[in-house]
C-alpha cells in the first residue's frame, strides 16, 4: 500500500480499534468509526479515542465485581 491509501478507523465489540484499508470489505464484528481519511490521520484519531486498552467485557465483568 502507497502513502495514498485511505483508510477507515474500525472497533470491535470489545471497544478495540483497528485501521483498515477503505477499498477493502470490513472483517466481521467490526464498524467503521471514522474516515476515511490518511493512515497517519486515523492513527491520530485511535491514540486520542483509545484510551483504555482494556477489553469491554473485562470493563464490565471488573464493574460487575466490584459493585
Amino acid at each position: 500500500m502507497n502513502n495514498d491509501t485511505p483508510f477507515l478507523v474500525v472497533r470491535n465489540d470489545e471497544d478495540q480499534y483497528s485501521i483498515w484499508p477503505a477499498d477493502r470489505a470490513l472483517p466481521a464484528g467490526w464498524i467503521p468509526v471514522d474516515g476515511p481519511a490518511s493512515r497517519d490521520s486515523c492513527l491520530a484519531y485511535i491514540e486520542t479515542h483509545w484510551t483504555d486498552m482494556t477489553p469491554r467485557s473485562l470493563r464490565l465483568h471488573l464493574q460487575g465485581a466490584v459493585a
